[in-house]
């Protein structure tokens, strides 16, 4: 049965739907009919390299610095992991030009989870990839396969004019094309290793990749939300995400375990870009998340529950904001949070409808 999440003009790039076992995000996508032309007038500073082989492409959804791509490029071999929306495939097929590689050079798209603003342009980057498989969690595989239902789902919110101007269509990735990744699975990219860890908590549909030359995690949105707009005088800041409509804190805190675990040097999360310093961060993350769920256990009967949810959600970020010696106006921080407070507020009150059923 498909169940829309409330929606807002300011939350209508990351409304979640849910289709059964696996929640899918919508993020707003261009109508593509010339990529090429379109990669033309790109804005310059869109891509960063780093270390190891790794770049970051911007793939301009939302704002810029919100939401990565990574390419990571050894031995003439290239993978992508997470693609961003259709409007992103010009910055990507750049990117890799920039890397001296042709389109036939990159192996994998790989999807840490099929959330759109991760997973919405795998399909039509894949047009472009003549040699490339995409590989997905296996709960996100018939969505890639066949994503009728989640147009079905953008239509029923946005009509059918609005869709095919703002999200243009969702590409099929043919069947043999598309490989299902279990926790443990592995790909190499010009005899460089990428393994999976299922990482459940913001959506059990979740791998995040350890890149052993790197000795880093891509993250996805498990490690939570680095914008860099955020950073404090102690460095990078990180953000939980709850959004609808799979948030688990207990599995959330088991997966930043895991990823400890592996003693990492560098995350990547999708939103945004390379941070060091994992430790904190790992600690500011779970603080959050644990003050988030004391307030929503608190406020689960109170009548008026997504605000003063989203209250508390904004009293917490700007403490801990604070806490880490931010001078960010208080209009600047919702401006960079608005989204992700309300977002945030709605998967918190999903997983207490489940808890108070079970």
């Amino acid at each position: 049965m498909l169940s829309l999440a409330v929606a807002t003009p300011r939350i209508m790039s990351h409304l979640r739907v849910d289709l059964g076992r696996a929640d899918v995000g919508f993020g707003p996508s261009c109508h593509l009919s010339d990529t090429a032309a379109m990669a033309n007038s790109l804005v310059p500073g869109f891509t960063e390299h780093l270390d190891h082989g790794i770049t970051v492409v911007d793939t301009g959804f939302v704002r810029e610095r919100f939401d990565a791509s990574y390419l990571v490029a050894e031995n003439g071999r290239g993978a992508f992991i997470d693609t961003g929306t259709n409007n992103a495939v010009p910055r990507l097929l750049t990117s890799l030009q920039e890397r001296d590689l042709e389109p036939d050079q990159v192996d994998w798209v790989i999807l840490t989870h099929v959330h759109l603003d991760h997973a919405g342009g795998a399909g039509l980057l894949m047009q472009h990839l003549p040699n490339a498989k995409l590989v997905v969690h296996s709960r996100g595989v018939r969505h890639m396969i066949d994503p009728s239902a989640l147009l079905k789902g953008v239509r029923a919110v946005y009509g059918e004019e609005v869709t095919a101007r703002d999200y243009g269509e969702l590409v099929p990735v043919p069947g043999d094309r598309v490989v299902s990744a279990g926790d443990g699975f592995a790909v190499e990219v010009g005899g460089r290793q990428l393994t999976f860890a299922d990482t459940p908590g913001h959506a059990m549909h979740h791998h995040c990749i350890w890149d052993e030359r790197s000795q880093g995690w891509f993250t996805g949105d498990t490690f939570g939300l680095a914008y860099p707009d955020l950073a404090t005088p102690l460095g990078p800041h990180v953000v939980p995400s709850s959004t609808p409509v799979q948030f688990d804190p207990v599995a959330l805190h088991a997966s930043v375990a895991r990823l400890l675990a592996a003693k990492p040097r560098v995350m990547y999360p999708t939103h945004f870009g390379a941070v060091t310093d994992v430790a904190r961060l790992a600690e500011q993350l779970l603080r959050q998340a644990d003050s988030m769920v004391a307030a929503a256990n608190e406020l689960a009967s109170v009548p008026n529950r997504h605000e003063r949810l989203r209250q508390a959600f904004r009293e917490i970020y700007v403490n801990e904001l604070r806490r880490c010696g931010s001078t960010l106006d208080e209009e600047t921080i919702r401006s960079l949070l608005s989204t992700d407070i309300e977002l945030n507020a709605q998967g918190m009150a999903v997983w207490l409808d489940r808890k108070a059923k079970a």
